[in-house]
């Protein structure tokens, strides 16, 4: 039985991980920390364990395990290392960090002590990108030239705890980054896994078009980032985030090939269509994506507490995602700068 602690009780602990942990028959949730006590006192109370004052006390607390790091952006690093440094194995939000150097750090953290770093990119547990990698693998598409790739919905509104237009989301000192961060790192990752390539080149433009303030100003983080990507294999294509998708989500990606088109959550009937060359149409029909308002089982938590059982690093290992954060770091810098940016290997 895995032992497991939770830091930061807000929505994306109580919809997703803690749920999930508690449906895992190999967790058993023991420790809840949240800078307001008594949301983790009431968690406490729902689900078993204890809520600590501090996170100091609950890493002390030697039945746990591990934790899931749930707090907002600027915080990931800071508490990931300390837990680490504390015996635990970590499941980390996304993204990863707000700087390149504090996600390097988290890496050599891991490394340092033997305990696992997870990153919770669910994006490649969903089961139409399981399969899309393995129809790719097996040339169903021939070889992929270009791609598109897009995440898009209303905003985080509905994600704050209280559901204000003041939600950490909008601020920068909290969150570092808006649209690329919460949604952009996703399909970033996603898209490397896909067509088993890194970014190395990025031109982009992030910006705020429509988010505002209670008070009707516009939010210090951007609303929609569109990058083009260039892979190290030479593929190229554009990944989209928007947080000013009104009145329908959008999670598709498609992918150009020589032999034809696959279409992943793009036809609202089926989760994967493929189009040949010649027009015939293959459907895959496997699951509807979890939107940001119908949550479904993403899958992380299960896979991390069965690294954790049998003593395997995770396949979304914190290095593994590294690459990820260097293409959205370089895309924030592309942006600022009006240059295509390298991105560092």
């Amino acid at each position: 039985m895995i032992g497991i602690g939770i830091i930061g009780c807000g929505k994306i602990a109580q919809v997703r991980h803690i749920p999930e942990y508690a449906d895992n028959k190999n967790a058993e949730l023991r420790g809840y920390y949240d800078p307001h006590f008594d949301r983790a006192q009431d968690l406490a109370e729902k689900y078993g364990g204890k809520a600590y004052e501090t996170i100091d006390e609950l890493l002390a607390d030697t039945s746990i395990d591990a934790v899931s790091v749930c707090l907002a952006n600027a915080a990931h690093a800071e508490v990931t290392v300390k837990a680490l440094n504390a015996g635990k194995h970590v499941l980390c939000e996304k993204p990863m960090a707000v700087t390149l150097a504090e996600c390097e750090a988290m890496v050599e953290a891991s490394d340092k002590t033997g305990k696992y770093l997870m990153i919770d990119q669910n994006q490649r547990l969903a089961k139409a990108h399981a399969k899309a990698k393995l129809l790719i693998a097996q040339g169903v598409i021939g070889k992929i030239l270009t791609f598109r790739t897009t995440f898009g919905h209303g905003g985080p509104e509905t994600w704050s705890i209280d559901g204000t237009l003041n939600t950490w989301f909008f601020d920068k000192k909290r969150a570092s980054m808006g649209a690329m961060a919460d949604l952009g790192v996703h399909k970033t990752d996603l898209i490397q896994y896909l067509v088993g390539s890194k970014v190395v080149e990025t031109t982009a433009v992030l910006t705020t078009l429509d988010k505002k303030y209670s008070n009707g100003e516009l939010i210090g983080v951007d609303d929609n980032a569109i990058c083009i990507y260039k892979m190290e294999n030479g593929i190229i294509g554009t990944m989209t985030a928007s947080w000013t998708y009104y009145g329908e989500e959008d999670n598709s990606t498609i992918l150009y090939g020589t032999k034809g088109i696959m279409k992943i959550y793009s036809n609202p009937a089926f989760s994967i269509e493929v189009v040949s060359r010649d027009g015939e149409k293959i459907y895959y029909d496997l699951e509807k994506i979890q939107t940001n308002d119908n949550q479904t089982k993403s899958g992380v938590i299960d896979e991390f507490v069965d690294c954790l059982m049998n003593n395997r690093e995770p396949d979304i290992s914190g290095r593994d995602v590294l690459n990820a954060m260097r293409a959205v770091f370089g895309s924030l810098e592309s942006s600022e700068t009006g240059k295509t940016v390298r991105v560092n290997q």
